[in-house]
């Protein structure tokens, strides 16, 4: 690892002047894997702005959404008690996304600017990274790429975007509020990841030196139902194959509102916005939920090694959508690590 000064931050304000200035600053702060690629060789920051003291903590109330603090932990948000009234989804991603030792130091803001997992990323010895080096080309399409996206995939970039967490914030519009040189803004969080595209180097939109603040969550009615599931490799802490947050509220068997967001298929959290003008006003049945997940893959550009997700990710929708509405094998609202199974036969991979 190469040598590089070490700021602890005093301000938010501080920080974020010094590192608009500075074109070789990096932030540290709990979940960013900074150290881990720094290690690895794959980033090489001259300074390093340690923020893990500022005041960006907490998590208030108000108004049928909580402010989360960037610096809250993991752990914290797991135990606010309203996510399981109003928010099951989000909790259940959190459980389902680290260790409880991970939890306790990963950060919210942290863990929805975690740098993608590619192995290809993340090994400084393959030469055809764009995201690490544009222009040397994408190792992974035409390599190893299980663990890759087939959903808003480019030809210069196929990296999965890796975050459990930001998959229900994603399905509930949660809002990022930015401190940068110029103020503060928000930005929703459908709106804060970028596709690949011609510039898979750039993965959100923050400017250079801007600090995510706090994220917003609203919270669900009180009478829908959410639910977070995850299919992968191993029952703990693996990243997903695919993954679905879903939300339904229920009336006289009918879908009212649906809200529907997948991981593990997309090179950024994935809004099914189809999926759910499918589901809303439509019966509750695995007929309307197949239909929906049709339209979730409409677009896919798999490759030879990720073409099972095609079908997994439909699967994958429908069963967490049957689980709500309570149709389904092992049905019933609040399915997951501390409720109940995270899946079943005919869900993984090759199932019939």
């Amino acid at each position: 690892m190469r040598a590089f000064e070490y700021v602890r931050a005093t301000d938010a304000g501080t920080a974020v002047a010094t590192a608009t200035a500075d074109p070789g600053a990096a932030y540290l702060a709990g979940g960013t894997t900074q150290l881990d690629l720094m290690k690895d060789g794959v980033l090489g920051p001259e300074r390093l702005i340690d923020i893990t003291r500022l005041p960006l903590g907490g998590i208030t109330r108000s108004d049928g959404a909580l402010r989360v603090g960037a610096l809250t932990t993991m752990e914290e948000l797991v135990a606010e008690p309203l996510l399981s009234e109003r928010g099951l989804m989000v909790r259940q991603a959190l459980l389902m996304g680290a260790s409880t030792q991970l939890r306790n130091l990963a950060t919210i803001g942290g863990n929805l600017l975690q740098r993608a997992r590619c192995r290809y990323f993340r090994d400084p010895t393959v030469p055809a990274c764009n995201k690490r080096r544009p222009g040397t080309g994408c190792a992974a399409i035409g390599g190893a790429a299980r663990m890759h996206a087939i959903l808003g995939v480019s030809d210069h970039c196929i990296a999965v975007n890796a975050s459990d967490l930001a998959v229900p914030l994603v399905a509930l519009d949660a809002v990022v509020h930015i401190q940068g040189q110029g103020g503060e803004r928000s930005v929703p969080l459908t709106e804060f990841y970028l596709e690949p595209g011609d510039t898979p180097d750039a993965e959100n939109v923050l400017a250079r030196g801007e600090l995510i603040t706090a994220v917003g969550i609203p919270l669900l009615p009180p009478a829908a139902r959410s639910g977070y599931l995850k299919v992968r490799d191993r029952a703990s802490y693996e990243f997903a194959l695919t993954s679905a947050a879903a939300a339904l509220e229920l009336e006289d068997g009918m879908v009212r509102e649906a809200r529907l967001a997948l991981g593990g298929v997309g090179t950024t959290p994935w809004r099914a916005r189809a999926a759910e003008g499918v589901l809303h006003g439509a019966p509750a049945t695995t007929e309307t939920f197949r239909a929906a997940a049709r339209t979730v893959v409409e677009g896919a550009r798999p490759v030879p090694g990720t073409a099972f997700k095609v079908e997994l990710a439909q699967r994958t929708v429908v069963r967490i959508l049957e689980d709500l509405a309570g149709i389904g094998p092992g049905s019933g609202p609040g399915k997951g690590p501390d409720k109940g199974p995270e899946f079943g036969p005919g869900i993984g991979p090759g199932a019939d």
